[in-house]
């Protein structure tokens, strides 16, 4: 318990806002002191601080990048972090280069240490958001029974959510549903809107597109716990014992329609598959 304690502690002190702030000033000051350092002791124990400094900024980042995505997008989180931090050092190179040809190689880690200071300032004035009461662990979900066949390719998916909502609350479900736009689209739903019915000015309907049913079900599976506070707001708001309604629609172009036969129902589910093709 009193390590558990202790950890907690350590984590808050040491948060990594404040460690990169650290390792930040750490690169700065090294700079800056190689720059004017007359001894080589104390230019080798400022190169220490400086590497010291770098190491710990990019491995702070690499771990928060990785606890920060959920799962399901780790991967091309890590590869536009690895892309924005090196080709920001490929860049670096390149202008403090220029300054060291130009006018020295003090006044160009003089000037690199004055940027890093900047970016510690930065850092203070425009803080990242917290996000570290988010559970971005995956939420179940089932895929469903449906009656119509379908393949995994078979789209496009055209999704619509049922909701009741009081007119006394349509002020804050407007402001619920868009957050779930943001949650959709992040997921990869795309031509979200959000429709009422001019006969009934309770409905409310929720419609979104998926290329195929199987982006439909990775769509579902992307969800994380975090997602949970957003959907349990919408089932309060909704009016009803039922809960919304979701309708599961696949797209079909009457064009593609066979001319000499029914179609079979796998044929009218799969927009992708030619009828009129023989095996």
């Amino acid at each position: 318990m009193l390590g558990a304690l202790g950890s907690v502690r350590l984590r808050r002190r040491w948060s990594p806002e404040r460690l990169v702030r650290v390792a930040a000033t750490a690169l700065a000051i090294g700079a800056a002191v190689v720059a004017i350092s007359p001894w080589l002791p104390l230019t080798l124990l400022a190169l220490v601080l400086a590497g010291a400094g770098w190491v710990s900024a990019l491995s702070t980042f690499n771990v928060s990048v990785q606890m920060a995505a959920p799962r399901w997008v780790v991967a091309r989180a890590l590869a536009l972090y690895q892309m924005s931090a090196f080709g920001g050092m490929t860049v670096g190179s390149w202008l403090f280069g220029s300054v060291a040809e130009g006018s020295g190689v003090a006044v160009a880690l003089l000037a690199a240490a004055a940027v890093q200071m900047l970016s510690v300032v930065a850092g203070l004035r425009l803080p990242l958001r917290d996000i570290e009461t988010g559970n971005l662990a995956p939420r179940g979900w089932e895929t469903p029974d449906t009656a119509v066949p379908v393949e995994p390719r078979s789209g496009p998916v055209v999704v619509t959510i049922d909701y009741r909502i009081a007119p006394k609350d349509v002020v804050h479900f407007l402001g619920v549903m868009n957050e779930r736009r943001r949650i959709r689209r992040r997921d990869g739903a795309h031509l979200w809107a959000l429709l009422r019915d001019l006969n009934d000015p309770e409905l409310w309907i929720e419609r979104y597109h998926v290329s195929t049913w199987l982006e439909y079900i990775r769509h579902n599976q992307r969800r994380t716990e975090a997602d949970r506070a957003n959907s349990d707001a919408l089932l309060a708001l909704h009016q009803g014992t039922e809960p919304p309604r979701v309708h599961r629609m696949i797209e079909r172009q009457t064009g593609s329609l066979p001319v000499t036969r029914l179609p079979g129902p796998r044929e009218m589910a799969d927009p992708m598959t030619d009828p009129t093709r023989s095996n």
